[in-house]
């Protein structure tokens, strides 16, 4: 099999991941991904797809990762594999969309509005 590439994008952070054969090395920014992301709840969140594929210790997986914080970064790494798993079987699709796993989640930080402390919240009003 050829190296496949695809993307995957969580609020600000952005995966681009290269799949090749190989015996399940996931490489984050040149660490390893248990070194990379420090819970166990983050290691499961990147090896979801490959769990319900069936695919884990099938391929070996590089993964640049810029912007967002680690939940970000983790959820752009388990879409870019979800797309990745979909390119080389179709068959996948079905199991990964029924646990929600080849959706972009939309939700962004809504941006500081000028005259307001934060996107929302308006500054105590003083009637005197």
């Amino acid at each position: 099999m050829e190296v496949l590439n695809a993307l995957g994008r969580r609020k600000t952070a952005v995966a681009r991941i290269y799949v090749k054969d190989g015996d399940g090395k996931i490489v984050i920014n040149g660490k390893d991904f248990k070194e990379y992301f420090p819970t166990a709840n983050l290691h499961y969140v990147v090896e979801q797809p490959l769990m319900l594929t069936k695919n884990t210790g099938n391929y070996d997986i590089k993964v640049t990762l810029k912007g967002g914080g680690i939940n970000g970064q983790a959820e752009a790494v388990r879409l870019a594999i979800s797309r990745a798993l979909v390119k080389i079987n179709e068959e996948y699709r079905p199991v990964l969309k029924e646990n929600g796993l080849m959706k972009r989640d939309p939700r962004m930080v809504e941006r500081k509005k000028p005259g307001q402390p934060k996107a929302r919240k308006k500054f105590q009003f003083s009637k005197r």
